[in-house]
């Protein structure tokens, strides 16, 4: 596949990890999460670590907003406690978000989302609470990049947004455009009903593109940009990407037929759709994309309109991950 400057891709060496038992965490708890299984994959990560000896402030907020404030007062009263996210990406997206303004506090995770594509690039174990509690008593703390999105920039409405996994727009946001205003059916079939609904009306739009120093203008069904290799529970979209390489991996589909997606789409589970010869790859610190109508979204939330313009932020997130 064709790639932007992959003769100056950095090593594939893990950045180097430290140790971090946590003597206390704040448990940010979405009991929401995977239709009601959060409030009991927090209640069991809750005993685990309690049984390895560590303190636990657990708060399952009145709503999304609630929850992240009461996490916020109990970090700022607490400066060394770790801060731990029990549910899916968006929990993630939370975590990081109240870590904006604690860079050095450490990130757990106990997945119990739908997707849980940041605990899946980590290795971290998607369905035993107690296993991926036993993650953080360990202390095993790595360094990962973030991505930062930014739409509406110098205007009053700017978004700034990081994200762990996959910025994707395109058919992929207008499929969660249209999601997102449903209210039937739950789950996946939600989204599976969207695709349905806009495939046959999705024109392909004509995209600005900025890598780095290398601009390209295309019509395209999709672009993902990945911090990560995998969104909408393990859809390798971006297979090359790296967490600790200081770069993304642009993964765009060019316009094709519709049929001729639909053949397409199974090979992204493994990754297989880079071999097709109308699917581009390319990797670059700082993305800039501009298309009309077209919406961001970015670990599962959105961001905003385009244009948007993106960029690595090497090393900005500890998270405990297993160890090796």
């Amino acid at each position: 596949m064709p790639s932007s400057s992959d003769q100056h891709r950095p090593s594939d060496q893990h950045r180097p990890s430290d140790q971090h038992r946590p003597e206390h965490v704040v448990a940010l708890i979405n009991p929401t999460s995977a239709k009601g299984a959060g409030a009991e994959a927090g209640r069991r990560a809750v005993a685990a670590l309690r049984a390895a000896g560590i303190e636990v402030t657990d708060i399952v907020g009145r709503d999304a907003h609630d929850g992240e404030q009461r996490a916020s007062d109990a970090l700022l009263k607490n400066h060394e406690a770790a801060l731990v996210v029990v549910g899916g990406d968006g929990m993630v997206s939370a975590g990081l978000r109240l870590l904006t303004d604690h860079p050095e506090t450490v990130l757990g995770i106990i997945p119990a989302g739908t997707g849980n594509d940041t605990a899946r690039s980590l290795g971290i174990p998607l369905k035993d609470p107690e296993a991926a509690a036993r993650v953080i008593a360990a202390g095993e703390v790595g360094r990962i990049d973030l991505g930062e999105a930014t739409v509406g920039a110098g205007t009053s409405a700017e978004v700034v947004r990081r994200f762990s996994t996959v910025m994707a727009c395109g058919l992929d946001s207008k499929v969660n455009d249209r999601a997102n205003q449903m209210r039937w059916p739950r789950g996946k079939r939600r989204y599976d009903l969207s695709m349905l609904l806009e495939l046959p009306r999705f024109k392909a739009p004509r995209f600005g593109i900025r890598l780095d120093d290398l601009e390209l203008t295309d019509e395209c069904m999709l672009i993902a940009v990945g911090n990560g290799p995998s969104y909408g529970g393990g859809m390798l979209i971006c297979p090359e990407a790296r967490m600790d390489d200081g770069r993304f991996q642009l993964t765009e589909v060019r316009k094709i037929s519709k049929p001729a997606l639909l053949t397409i789409f199974p090979k992204v589970f493994k990754g297989r759709h880079v071999n097709h010869p109308k699917v581009e790859v390319h990797h670059a610190a700082e993305i800039e994309l501009h298309a009309e109508g077209v919406s961001c979204w970015a670990d599962g939330e959105r961001i905003g309109a385009l244009p948007v313009t993106l960029r690595t932020l090497p090393g900005a997130l500890r998270v405990f991950r297993p160890a090796g």
